[in-house]
C-alpha cells in the first residue's frame, strides 16, 4: 500500500470516528444547523424590509452561504482541541498512521457536516423566497465553490484548535475572528457603502468574493439601488475566491502540520 492510499484510509477511518462521536455531542450538530437559519430570519425579516424586500432575501443567501461554512471552522477548533485535552490525539500518535491523517480526518467529518449546513441552509432559503436562476452546472459550480472554501475554513479551525492550550481557549480564539471577518464583507451589504480604509478590507475579504462568486453563480443579482463596487476581487470573484481558498488551505495546512507535529514530538 502506498502512502498516499495509507493517507486516504486513515483519514477516512478518522473522519468516520469523528461523524460517528457527533452523537454524543448532538448539541453541536443542532448549532452548526441553528445557526445559519437564525440568520436567514433575522437578516430576511428584521433587516430584509429596509434593504430590498423580496430581492434582498434572493441577494442575501450567497452571504449565508459563505458565513455558515465559515462559522463551522469554529467547530474544527474545539473539536481538535478537545480530542487533545482528552487524550483521543495521544491515542492516534501511538497507532502506525501518518501525522496528517489525523487532522485530514478531522477537516473531512466538518466538510461533511458543512455540507449538510448547505443542505438545511438552502432548504431555509426556499421557504423566504430565494430561488437559483440559474443552470444546473451553474449551480452545481457554486456549491463546489462553497464547499471548497468550507475545507479552507476548517483549516484555519484546525490550526487555530492546536495552537490553543485548552478547550475553552479554543472556543473564544474560533469565535473572536468570526465577526470581523463576516460582516466586515459583501456578505450582507455592498462595500461600497462603508468608509475607505473598511471598504478596500472588504472588497479584498474572500468571504466578499464567496458570497459574490456563488450570488453569480446562482442567478441572484442586487437588489435595485443597491450600489455595487466596481474593484478586481468583485469583478473576478469566481477565480479570485477559488484561489483565496487554494492559499488558505495551503498555508494553514501547513501551519497546522507543524504544530500538531511541535505537540506529539513535545
Amino acid at each position: 500500500m502506498t502512502a498516499v492510499q495509507r493517507l486516504g484510509r486513515d483519514s477516512s477511518i478518522i473522519a468516520w470516528r469523528n461523524l460517528l462521536n457527533l452523537r454524543r455531542t448532538p448539541g453541536s450538530v443542532i448549532a452548526a444547523l441553528v445557526q445559519p437559519v437564525m440568520f436567514v430570519l433575522l437578516l430576511a425579516y428584521v433587516f430584509g424590509g429596509s434593504l430590498g424586500g423580496a430581492e434582498y432575501r434572493t441577494f442575501l443567501m450567497g452571504g449565508i452561504f459563505a458565513q455558515a461554512v465559515t462559522f463551522n471552522s469554529a467547530f474544527t477548533a474545539l473539536g481538535l482541541a478537545n480530542d487533545m485535552d482528552k487524550g483521543i490525539v495521544d491515542r492516534f500518535r501511538s497507532l502506525p498512521m501518518p501525522a496528517m491523517a489525523v487532522l485530514l480526518g478531522r477537516t473531512l467529518s466538518d466538510l461533511t457536516m458543512s455540507a449538510v449546513t448547505l443542505v438545511v441552509t438552502s432548504l431555509c432559503g426556499l421557504l423566504v423566497g430565494w430561488r437559483i436562476s440559474a443552470s444546473p452546472a451553474e449551480a452545481l459550480a457554486a456549491y463546489l465553490l462553497i464547499l471548497l472554501f468550507a475545507f479552507a475554513m476548517s483549516w484555519v479551525g484546525a490550526a487555530i484548535g492546536l495552537m490553543a492550550r485548552s478547550v475553552e481557549v479554543a472556543q473564544s480564539a474560533g469565535l473572536i475572528w468570526l465577526f470581523p471577518v463576516t460582516f466586515v464583507s459583501a456578505a450582507f451589504v455592498s462595500p461600497h457603502t462603508m468608509p475607505g480604509p473598511l471598504r478596500t478590507v472588504a472588497e479584498w475579504n474572500p468571504v466578499s468574493a464567496t458570497a459574490t462568486a456563488v450570488r453569480g453563480l446562482f442567478g441572484n443579482p442586487p437588489p435595485t439601488g443597491l450600489p455595487t463596487s466596481n474593484a478586481w476581487p468583485v469583478v473576478h470573484a469566481f477565480p479570485y475566491s477559488a484561489a483565496c481558498a487554494i492559499v488558505i488551505t495551503a498555508v494553514f495546512m501547513l501551519l497546522a502540520l507543524i504544530r500538531f507535529r511541535r505537540i506529539t514530538l513535545g
